[in-house]
């Protein structure tokens, strides 16, 4: 059963990232990439630096 949840998690995953840089584009897929790894390596810099690229993503004014 672990493999299945492993499974399903990696999926979900590569689902949400494909869904970020189709809507935000190459900025968003590099945000989330930072965000994910500042907070896997435990440094605050990194993942700080991801976070305000995707807020920065998604508060630009609607075009």
């Amino acid at each position: 059963m672990p493999a299945a949840l492993a499974l399903l998690v990696t999926v979900f995953a590569v689902g949400f990232e494909q869904t970020i840089q189709w809507k935000y584009g190459a900025g968003g897929a590099v945000g989330l990439l930072l965000l994910t790894v500042g907070i896997k390596a435990k440094s605050p810099a990194v993942s700080s630096i991801g976070a305000v690229m995707l807020v920065a993503l998604l508060t630009r004014p609607a075009a």
